[in-house]
């Protein structure tokens, strides 16, 4: 069996697909019978080979929460990738097409639509995002992460699969508190938070986070990855502290192998609401606060909320980040009880087979 994927712009789309593909390599799909589609210039550039998986490029951008000039912009370049969708598409001859979303969505369900190749869908976030909606229509069958996606997709289509989780990530579950610590040299017995934004970063989180570090670090200690595109402003902030201060605080632009031990160290999380929340958080039991991303307001607020009315989060908002980061963090610390009580609420969404569901999902198309 052939499978192309099509994946890439942000993690939300392309760790779901990794998963995805170690499974179905699990399953005795060879790597030469993958294929990935993503977008030039993108992570999935960096990410995909990583992975020993074959990738192909075409030109594309955002259209979502961008301005009209880059919308028409990055539209044209979408529509001229159709031509090398169809040679790709063509060159390759998958037995099925397997989508997360990204920019390249449209041009290659076009593709695959006008050479007959079965579509399979899979939704990270509760609420579909911009990028895939087109390509709903045409899916043979559509997994998601969680049950609440049935009021936006045919119920005839869906099937909840759960987020599927890294390997990696996964397997850090199994790691003790301490042993998870000792890899960021952090110690036992003090408040941890493990504090992000998404790949690319989150400037007012590192700026609310920067606003209020000596109080939080009198008190916690703390993993921080800022995002790549916002790392020099933390990095100099860094250096600014002093040498107790920085022994409690650990910044970093990126974290790749090293994601899962941070979860494993975390007593709490703080974090914008993309799809990984859905799956990442509850496979470590972790509460979280999370601070849904105001130009995806939509699908990260729809997010935030699923988890909220669970009992497994609580919500801020970009506008009041400043003011409340540090009194919600100080309250729920404060409040054993209560961060018992997310926690559990937290493993009880967890779905350990999510990245099994998906690959048998995806072969019995």
């Amino acid at each position: 069996m052939r499978v192309l994927i099509c994946a890439g712009g942000t993690g939300g789309g392309i760790y779901p697909a990794l998963a995805a593909a170690t499974e179905l390599q699990k399953a005795g799909i060879v790597p030469e019978d993958i294929l990935w589609i993503g977008t030039k210039g993108e992570m999935e550039e960096t990410l995909v080979p990583r992975a020993g998986l074959k990738l192909e490029t075409i030109s594309g951008g955002a259209i979502a929460g961008v301005s009209l000039p880059l919308k028409l912009k990055n539209g044209a370049r979408l529509a001229a990738s159709l031509p090398k969708s169809l040679r790709i598409v063509r060159r390759f001859r998958p037995d099925v097409m397997f989508m997360t979303g990204g920019y390249m969505a449209a041009p290659v369900t076009v593709a695959c639509r006008a050479l007959g190749v079965p579509i399979v869908i899979y939704l990270p976030d509760v609420e579909p995002g911009a990028s895939v909606r087109f390509s709903l229509r045409f899916a043979r069958k559509i997994g998601a992460t969680t049950e609440g996606t049935a009021q936006f997709v045919p119920p005839h289509k869906l099937v909840v699969t759960g987020y599927p989780v890294r390997p990696e990530l996964r397997a850090a579950t199994q790691l003790s508190k301490e042993a998870a610590l000792a890899r960021f040299d952090l110690t036992p017995g003090r408040p941890t938070l493990f504090i992000f934004g998404g790949s690319r970063g989150a400037q007012k989180i590192n700026r609310a986070l920067m606003g209020c570090l000596p109080e939080l670090l009198a008190q916690t200690q703390i993993i921080h990855v800022s995002g790549t595109q916002t790392w020099p402003e933390v990095e100099a902030n860094w250096q600014g502290l002093s040498d107790e201060q920085k022994r409690w605080y650990r910044p970093y632009p990126y974290l790749h192998e090293e994601m899962g031990a941070a979860y494993r160290a975390a007593d709490l999380v703080v974090a914008r609401a993309g799809a990984s929340m859905l799956g990442e958080c509850p496979a470590f039991g972790l509460p979280a606060i999370l601070i849904p991303l105001a130009w995806a307001w939509r699908y990260q607020k729809v997010n935030a909320d699923y988890l909220t009315e669970r009992g497994t989060a609580v919500q801020l908002t970009d506008d009041t980040l400043a003011d409340q980061l540090l009194p919600t963090i100080q309250r729920l610390l404060d409040d054993p009880a209560t961060l018992a009580r997310m926690s559990a609420a937290a493993r009880t969404l967890d779905k350990p087979d999510g990245a099994e569901n998906l690959a048998r999902l995806i072969l019995a198309t």
